[in-house]
């Protein structure tokens, strides 16, 4: 493999969370000491001096102009023009809920239809870094497109592994990419704790293992997009779909470090976890006033949301303290009706995930937790087309012969009169 040209990184030491220890870059994802989580650390400083919002401007329109706040130094990075997508103001879904200043961050358009693109495409960049041939990882659906597509955009080998009762779309979207598919008869937890062996034996990048510190960094720039979209500022409220908690954090990590950089005002942003109520661990330690998470056996339609064991679950919990956020759990018709309402009020058609994002503000708003004026970002984080099964009762076509008279009467109104041609 050809060896890439280094460019200078703000990244400069992985750090655990719990004891704050540092090591050097490497791909390992726990800390020796403690077992606690490490998570990337930056040179802010430095960073000061060098970045604005007219170098970040000037930049390509992909994840990749806030390229000096993620942890590469490969100058030809593993790129499909994932990241900044669309905000768009969602005047008629807001109008239904009370809401004055509603957006919605719409990731169904990244290239594998996920915002799972923005972190496998840093992972993939320090998969080729470190010098691995394979990429690989854990998946209740997304990740594992992500992966098959980046992993051959990079000529990478690619093996996702994912739960054998996974929605045919999302088999389709990774197979369809040349990647090994492994189905296991299980849970995403038993996937996933299958993973961490397979990682003990084999020397590749598992992007939710040994490259999990770089792999999350991905997602701080759902947090950079919105509030460069928004003008600069961060939104008043976040409305998040939360399966391991990684993306939830990291959005507030990246408002946050935004703010630090004095590229927008202070963050007082509150952030809100969604959960379907058939995994929701995070929503009821929440409930119940606890920092602790008890693992659950995930059982919904939303099955990338379906972790019952979230890696990041005590984290996500300080976000909601810190943010002095809210979180609610929906239950599976709720998702539904939430797809629904999204598609039919701003023609939006996301993926089971997002239902659960529009179900849980509409519990938020009931509840008082987000107000009318308020600056409201929901995120979609992936496509419909992806879990169409949850919606097919929608399917209910008019059959008729083919004569004007059949329409008529199937619609139920005669013909108007004649135009003038």
């Amino acid at each position: 493999m050809e060896k890439a040209t280094a460019i200078m990184s703000y990244a400069k030491a992985l750090q655990c969370r719990e004891c704050h220890r540092e090591y050097p870059l490497n791909p390992i994802h726990f800390c020796e000491f403690c077992f606690g989580p490490l998570e990337v650390v930056y040179d802010y400083a430095a960073l000061a001096q060098s970045i604005s919002r007219q170098s970040i401007q000037r930049g390509p329109l992909s994840m990749w102009r806030y390229r000096d706040l993620l942890p590469v130094s490969r100058e030809e990075v593993v790129d499909m023009n994932a990241g900044f997508t669309p905000l768009i103001k969602a005047h008629n879904l807001g109008k239904l809920l009370g809401l004055e200043n509603l957006y919605l961050k719409n990731d169904c358009v990244n290239p594998t239809y996920s915002f799972k693109d923005r972190v496998v495409s840093v992972a993939a960049t320090k998969a080729l870094e470190f010098g691995f041939d394979t990429l690989a990882c854990a998946s209740t659906g997304n990740l594992a497109g992500a992966v098959s597509a980046h992993a051959a955009r990079a000529g990478l080998r690619a093996y996702v592994f994912i739960p054998a009762d996974l929605e045919r779309g999302k088999m389709v979207g990774s197979a369809i990419y040349g990647a090994t598919l492994v189905a296991v008869k299980g849970t995403y937890d038993e996937v996933n704790r299958l993973c961490a062996e397979i990682g003990d034996k084999y020397p590749w990048a598992f992007v939710n293992i040994n490259v999990r510190p770089y792999y999350a960094e991905g997602s701080k720039t759902l947090g950079y997009e919105v509030a460069e979209q928004l003008g600069w500022r961060a939104p008043d409220h976040a409305v998040v779909p939360v399966a391991s908690g990684s993306l939830f954090t990291k959005i507030w990590k990246g408002l946050k470090e935004l703010s630090s950089l004095g590229l927008i005002g202070p963050v007082s942003t509150h952030m809100h976890v969604t959960q379907a109520a058939g995994s929701a661990p995070i929503a009821t330690a929440h409930a119940e006033g606890t920092m602790m998470v008890k693992p659950v056996r995930a059982q919904t339609i939303a099955k990338s949301l379906a972790i019952g064991n979230p890696a990041d679950g005590y984290y996500a919990l300080k976000t909601l303290k810190e943010s002095r956020g809210a979180a609610a759990a929906v239950s599976d018709d709720e998702v539904v009706a939430g797809m629904k309402l999204l598609a039919e009020t701003e023609g939006i058609f996301a993926e089971t995930a997002g239902g659960v994002t529009i179900a849980g503000l509409k519990r938020l708003v009931a509840a008082g937790a987000i107000k009318s004026g308020e600056l409201t970002v929901a995120f979609i984080t992936g496509s419909g087309l992806k879990t169409q099964e949850a919606v097919e009762s929608v399917v209910n076509p008019l059959v008729i012969p083919p004569t004007l008279a059949a329409f008529q009467e199937a619609i139920g109104k005669p013909a108007g009169p004649a135009r003038a041609r």
